[in-house]
């Protein structure tokens, strides 16, 4: 906790700096931002909403950097999962409870992402092919794909977008509080904490997330404990893609109702960043979404000081922070232990 903390308090400084020289006060840009986000209902609810689909993004790269695998591909993974879903959601007839579609529309979105993160884990598995270049092309390959067939076959009159899903939407969280009314915030929330508590469970408690880790650790050694490693990586891979395509049901199933070709840019990439900011734990991508979230929200109700883009730098400077300054504050802490030992 101490070595986040440090990194914040690096971003935040330099923030500072960055908001002086363009004549601006710092307390009133930090002000704005809290008000535009935690400091209304709407604002929060926006939060929420990006927090979601964060939480699925990052814990779908901190999955796959467990296993020693970086997974550059959770934007198309996000995106074929929605799209898989929709396209399940317009088959069915009106009037099904959502109780019992639900299964069924997590169950398409996590093939849709799975199918891509798979590909590129038995390209890893199988013949040795490096799962960043993998993963990037997909990106390219499947979002091509997506427009394509959103375009071609699905898209409804003159739109990007597929027809709506017939049944089992999920509500917005407005229709229980009706304080987040205009907000995208929906009960998608749940699902993305649900995945946090199963990912903990299974990297941390079950016997597969514990070869997963040995291997991210150290392949040779996991090898020579019995474990099979190119089926670990494979597996990783798809579960990582899994989680990123449960994302999507976020916008396809709890705020547009429909798959809508680019509905998820950036968020896949900006998983990155809360993967490695959360030091790839569960409860620390969820954390880190919130913060990443904030800040995306953040910077559009600054906008009236400084340019939203000085947000997006922040977030930079956060990253840079963290891995930067995390081993440095592990290792001073690791000193001042032994310095404390007689």
């Amino acid at each position: 906790m101490l070595p986040a903390v440090v990194a914040l308090l690096i971003a935040a400084l330099v923030g500072d700096i960055l908001i002086i020289t363009y004549g601006q006060s710092p307390s009133a840009v930090y002000r704005l931002l809290i008000e535009g986000t935690w400091g209304n209902a709407y604002g929060l609810g926006q939060v929420l909403y990006k927090t979601t689909t964060l939480t699925f993004t990052g814990l779908s790269v901190a999955i796959a950097l467990r296993a020693g695998l970086f997974n550059i591909g959770a934007e198309s993974q996000l995106a074929a999962g929605g799209f898989l879903a929709a396209i399940v959601g317009t088959l069915l007839p009106p009037g099904i409870p959502t109780i019992l579609l639900l299964p069924v529309f997590i169950l398409a979105a996590a093939v849709g992402g799975g199918l891509v993160g798979g590909a590129a884990g038995v390209l890893k598995s199988r013949w040795g092919a490096h799962e960043v270049i993998t993963t990037i092309m997909l990106n390219f390959i499947v979002l091509a794909l997506l427009n394509y067939l959103t375009v071609a076959h699905f898209k409804v009159f003159d739109t990007l977008h597929t027809a709506d899903i017939a049944s089992g939407t999920l509500p917005r969280l407005s229709a229980i509080f009706p304080a987040f009314h205009g907000s995208a915030a929906n009960l998608v929330l749940v699902l993305a904490l649900v995945a946090v508590v199963a990912s903990w469970w299974y990297l941390f408690r079950s016997r597969a997330g514990y070869e997963l880790r040995a291997v991210g650790l150290q392949p040779a050694a996991a090898e020579y404990g019995g474990v099979h490693v190119p089926s670990v990586w494979w597996k990783a891979m798809l579960i990582s893609g899994a989680v990123a395509g449960i994302g999507g049901l976020n916008f396809v199933l709890g705020y547009k109702h429909y798959y809508e070709d680019g509905f998820g840019t950036g968020a896949g990439f900006l998983g990155i960043a809360v993967a490695l900011v959360g030091r790839n734990n569960p409860w620390g991508v969820l954390l880190s979404a919130a913060l990443f979230a904030t800040l995306s929200q953040g910077g559009l109700a600054v906008n009236a000081l400084v340019p939203k883009q000085m947000v997006e730098v922040l977030q930079a400077v956060v990253i840079i922070a963290v891995v930067t300054s995390v081993p440095e504050v592990h290792r001073l802490l690791r000193t001042v232990r032994r310095g404390a030992e007689p």
